[in-house]
Formats: C-alpha cells, sequence, structure tokens
C-alpha cells in the first residue's frame, strides 16, 4: 500500500489509527499505510496520526496525493532518514544564505518601509531566540552571512525532530526564508502572517498594476503549504525556536 504521486482510485474502505511503538500508525482496512519508499507510515504523535488518517477518509473515488499536504510531509520525514539528518539540516540552511527578509529595496520608499516594518522584528527575534544575527543587504547582490549565525541557526534546526525539519523545510521553501519558517514553526507568527510577510513585495505589486489567475493560483498553492506546514508542527506539538 504505497502511495506514489498522481491520482490513483481509492483501494480501501476503512481508515484507523494504532499505536504501534511509540508511535501511531495509519491503517487502511487494517494494513499499514506505507511511504513511497515502503516505510511504514508511523508517525511520533496521536494529534498528527489523526490528521494524516483524515485526509486519506476525505479521498472519494480517486486519490488526490497533491491535496494531501499532511500526508506529504509524513512521507518526507520518514524517507527523509535514508539522506540524513545532517543532509536535511544543510538543504534548510540554504534558505537561510538567502533569506528573503535580508533582501531590501531603497526605491519606492513606500515599499522599503514596508519591509522594514513586517521583516525586521523577524530578523531582531532570529537575533535574539536563535543567537542568529543576518545581515541585510539592499538590491539583488548576494550578501555574506556570518558564520556564527549560520552556525547558530544550524544548532536551531539540529534540535528539531526530523518530523519537525521537514515541515520547516517546506515553510522556508514556500516563503523564501528560513526565519519566517522558524518563526512559525515556534509560535511567533501564525500562518497567515508567515503568508503576507512573505508576499509582501508581490502584494505591494499587485497594488499598484493588478494580477491575474496564475499569480493568484501561485499565491494560492503557497498559502496551502503555509498552513499545511504550520498545522503539520502543530500536530507535533512543537513550539521551542
Amino acid at each position: 500500500m504505497t502511495a506514489q504521486a498522481g491520482s490513483i482510485r481509492r483501494f480501501y474502505d476503512a481508515v484507523a489509527v494504532e499505536a504501534l511503538g511509540g508511535g501511531f500508525v495509519v491503517t487502511l482496512d487494517g494494513r499499514q499505510a506505507r511511504s513511497p519508499q515502503g516505510a511504514p507510515l508511523v508517525i511520533p504523535t496521536r494529534s498528527l496520526a489523526e490528521a494524516v488518517a483524515d485526509e486519506w477518509r476525505s479521498q472519494t473515488q480517486t486519490i488526490d496525493l497533491g491535496s494531501m499536504r499532511l500526508t506529504r510531509l509524513a512521507h518526507e520525514a520518514l524517507d527523509g532518514t535514508d539522506v540524513g539528518r545532517d543532509t536535511i539540516v544543510e538543504a534548510i540552511l540554504g534558505f537561510a544564505r538567502t533569506d528573503l527578509l535580508c533582501y531590501r529595496v531603497s526605491e519606492p520608499p513606500a515599499l522599503a518601509e514596508r519591509q522594514v516594518a513586517a521583516w525586521q522584528p523577524l530578523l531582531d527575534w532570529a537575533s535574539e531566540a536563535c543567537g542568529a544575527r543576518l545581515r541585510v543587504t539592499h538590491g539583488v547582490m548576494p550578501v555574506e552571512q556570518p558564520a556564527g549565525a549560520v552556525d547558530a541557526l544550524r544548532g536551531t534546526l539540529e534540535a528539531r525532530s526530523t518530523f519537525a525539519l521537514v515541515a520547516i523545510a517546506s515553510a522556508a521553501q514556500a516563503a523564501g526564508s528560513l526565519v519566517v519558517a522558524l518563526a512559525l514553526a515556534s509560535g511567533r507568527i501564525g500562518a497567515e502572517d508567515a503568508f503576507g510577510i512573505s508576499q509582501l513585495d508581490e502584494n505591494f505589486q499587485m497594488e499598484r498594476w493588478g494580477t491575474d489567475s496564475d499569480a493568484l493560483a501561485r499565491r494560492e498553492r503557497t498559502r496551502a503549504e503555509i498552513h499545511a506546514a504550520a498545522a503539520f508542527i502543530s500536530h507535533l506539538g512543537a513550539a521551542s525556536p
């Protein structure tokens, strides 16, 4: 019962959650659901296991795996152990080296002011909560972040479980910012705030020039990814920086 990408015909009737080895396994007609690489779908908390099970219950005649974002994150956590936690952490740190919040504009002044007002408090929070003081630049040229700041973020990530790391990675990718993802994971900001912060530049441009259906669809996908990451972490019960 390994689920692959795409849509497949629903092949089960009953979905349940059972305790197993200190975790909770999702079962389909009494048999363990499995990740794409064949790992049993064993999840650390009952709350998250029930949320994943609800995604399986909500499927109709066909299974839309693209809509099952919590299940996908659980699969990534289970299958990601093959590459190792260090590899996962280093991949996430890439978002810190190009963090959206560190790249500001000088013009127009209205956008520059919005960036400072929305982004600087989170950079200050990262400095205080994680010990990571990131550099800010104006323009698009890359800025090299201090090794000490990157190391501090590495330590913050290493303290997280693999399940939490995959959600942080998903949020960081969607938002273009590790700082936003960590603030979301810590409860410093909510999912809708994280989405708005990540879309600040786009919102400004929309106000001036309008938008189109493709842009709106991308925005909704970003919103859904951020909300899923937040829900995933909430069900894990994680609340530390």
